[in-house]
């Protein structure tokens, strides 16, 4: 049954990659907790991860109103839009999309429960409307594939057959594709097409973890994040 696989473990890490950003962001969908991790093997996304920006606080947003209870919200609200995405080690562009606008967000139950009703349809329409403007590359001499989704419109600053280096700013943070928030979805996979590839797990590079819940942080190396902490790339 989908999301019955163990979580991610150190003996099964795949391939090892550095975070795509700085500074604070949360980890939503941690192949941590379970695996597929977010419930499916659809697109390629069964080791995926989100991340969510977040402030010193460790706040998505700097304000509440009524319509985060009740309605839909700009996605300029939140920490992550705009922020820089890097490229998480280095290789070459294999594919570019930034088509796609950037939809209001959702963090209110009245909003969520008829963008969930409509997901089916999304799924219907493919990988543009999935993962919104996107960039996928292959990672230098491993033969896997990282995909990053979600970006800003307008914002793509690489080409496909570019060669990129790890830390470079290749996109914005955004709201395109099946998105209720501001955030990075990242996931390494066997193949470029996103509609046939395979997932392949990851591990980061070093950095400090607040796990959910606790005050107190500590350092980790070639790691999984866990579920809801917040991650600062050392």
């Amino acid at each position: 049954m989908v999301g019955d696989s163990p979580p991610q473990s150190s003996g099964d890490h795949g391939i090892d990659v550095s975070f795509p950003f700085r500074g604070l962001w949360r980890v939503e969908n941690s192949p941590a907790r379970r695996v597929p991790s977010h419930g499916t093997d659809m697109f390629g996304g069964r080791y995926a991860i989100d991340f969510v920006g977040v402030d010193d606080r460790h706040r998505t947003a700097g304000s509440r109103s009524w319509r985060t209870f009740l309605a839909t919200e700009p996605p300029e609200l939140f920490f992550a839009f705009g922020r820089p995405v890097l490229a998480p080690g280095d290789g070459t562009v294999v594919a570019v999309h930034d088509a796609e606008p950037d939809h209001e967000a959702r963090r209110s139950q009245a909003a969520l429960v008829p963008y969930a009703l409509s997901q089916g349809a999304r799924v219907r329409r493919g990988v543009g409307a999935i993962a919104g403007n996107h960039v996928v590359m292959s990672l230098a001499e491993s033969g896997v594939f990282i995909a990053l989704v979600h970006f800003r419109a307008g914002s793509v600053r690489v080409s496909v057959g570019e060669r990129i280096v790890e830390g470079q700013h290749i996109a914005d943070c955004g709201n395109s594709g099946n998105s209720t928030q501001p955030h990075v979805h990242m996931q390494a996979m066997d193949s470029a097409d996103l509609s046939a590839a395979r997932g392949v797990p990851m591990r980061f590079r070093r950095f400090r973890e607040w796990p959910s819940g606790l005050a107190r942080n500590h350092v980790r190396d070639l790691a999984v994040p866990g579920e809801r902490a917040v991650v600062e790339p050392l």
